[in-house]
Formats: C-alpha cells, structure tokens, sequence
C-alpha cells in the first residue's frame, strides 16, 4: 500500500525547523526595523528643514524650526518668526537621540538662508542615532546656504555615542 501525507515525525522536524529558523531570524528582523526607524526619522527631519527653508523664500519672511521642548529627540515645530504661527509639528516616539551641535533652533531668512543668533550664518550637523546603541547614525547637515543634505554614516558618530 502506498503512503499519503506525511508522518508525526515528518511534522514535528519540520515545526522544529521552523522554530529555529524564526528564532535566527528575529534578532536581525529586529535590526532591520531599528534601521529603517532611524532613516525614516532622518529623512522627515531634513525634509521640514527644507520645508521651512522654501516656505521662508516663498513667503518672504523668516520660518524657524525648534525643537520640541528644548530636545531635537522629542521632534520638531516648524512656525512663522513673526508672528508667532505654527505651520507644522512632528513627535517623534523613543527609542532615537537626535544631537545637535547647533541648538534647538534654525531659522531661515526670507532668502532661504538660515541665521544664527545675531543674524549670523549659521551651519549645522543633526545626528539621529539610536538611543541605545549608536552603531550607525543619519547625519542631516544644514549648510550656511541653507542646502539641507542628508547623510549615512556606517558607523556611529561621535557626537551619538557620548551624546
């Protein structure tokens, strides 16, 4: 007589593979979702500065971009210098530091330029790295001609890891 399916065995070495492949599997699946966090957190960051560095030649008066409650990590509002207007707002959830080494604000001219304090040009690097390893960091890098560039280091900043 010939055999149909499969035996008990068959199936408990299959289900036993499975398992061990899934458990192979999650660690890297689990970096792969931290990555993608991470990029995808660099990517909005650069896309509001330039949002508000056009917004600011558009309109023809300064726009500004602070970081919520004094901390680039908690997210961002993009508003209108004068008056006080808020265009848009982003929060972020945990789990990713953002480290600035120029403050918790930038502020673009009515030429797209962005200022320091004193009306001073201004350049920037934004690191957004992982809160608890900073093995690989996004750098978004604000140029004194208000170019917003958006950058992948593959190995951690150093501003990330002392943070």
């Amino acid at each position: 007589m010939k055999q149909q399916g499969a035996t008990l065995i068959q199936m408990m070495l299959a289900l036993a593979l499975v398992g061990v492949l899934t458990q192979l599997a999650a660690p890297a699946y689990t970096a792969i979702r931290h990555d993608l966090h991470l990029a995808s957190a660099a990517r909005e960051l650069a896309q509001a500065l330039r949002y508000a560095r056009n917004h600011a030649a558009l309109l023809g008066q300064s726009v500004q971009v602070t970081a919520l409650e004094g901390d680039w990590s908690k997210g961002w509002q993009i508003g209108l210098a004068t008056p006080q207007q808020v265009l848009r707002e982003r929060r972020l959830t945990g789990g990713l530091r953002i480290v600035s080494n120029g403050g918790t604000r930038v502020t673009f001219s009515a030429l797209g330029v962005p200022l320091g304090p004193g009306a001073s040009l201004y350049a920037a690097t934004l690191s957004v790295c992982q809160q608890r390893r900073a093995i690989r960091a996004h750098q978004v890098v604000i140029a004194s001609s208000g170019r917003v560039d958006l950058r992948t280091e593959p190995q951690a900043e150093p501003r990330c890891a002392t943070g």
